[in-house]
């Protein structure tokens, strides 16, 4: 599978570099406003369907094009240090590359041993072209 890495350069087109953190507001139910942050992975264009592109960080992140689906999940397997960006994209499931676990990526559950543990997940949005991971509040 191919995949890509962000850098500190900006994407052809885009005003926000790939990787970078803003700052957003979301209403939730209650109508509260709660602060979140956002990383922008890629233009949309950049990310085709059966592909991926990692998010390189503190805690990395693979963001899957599953037949035009979006999803996000964190890139390293629950079972042993394999980038899920370097697995085999089958439908909305990812298979590990180093001993065959695969998760579903829209739950993060393992699906096939020999993972046990679920992969955390993030919410996914494009705006504008651009692909945004919804980070959790550092709080």
């Amino acid at each position: 599978m191919k995949h890509f890495h962000t850098t500190a350069g900006t994407a052809p087109g885009s005003t926000i570099a790939p990787g970078t953190a803003v700052a957003s507001r979301t209403a939730v139910a209650s109508r509260t406003a709660v602060a979140s942050r956002t990383v922008v992975a890629c233009r949309l264009e950049e990310l085709p369907p059966g592909e991926a592109y990692r998010i390189d960080g503190d805690t990395p992140i693979a963001v899957f094009n599953a037949d035009g689906d979006l999803y996000a999940v964190d890139d390293t397997c629950t079972h042993q240090d394999a980038s899920l960006a370097d697995g085999w994209l089958e439908g909305c499931t990812i298979e590990c590359p180093l001993h065959a676990s695969c998760f579903d990526l829209s739950t993060g559950k393992p699906s096939s041993p020999p993972a046990k543990e679920p992969l955390r997940t993030y919410r996914v949005t494009v705006a504008d072209g651009l692909i945004h991971v919804y980070l959790p509040d550092a709080g």
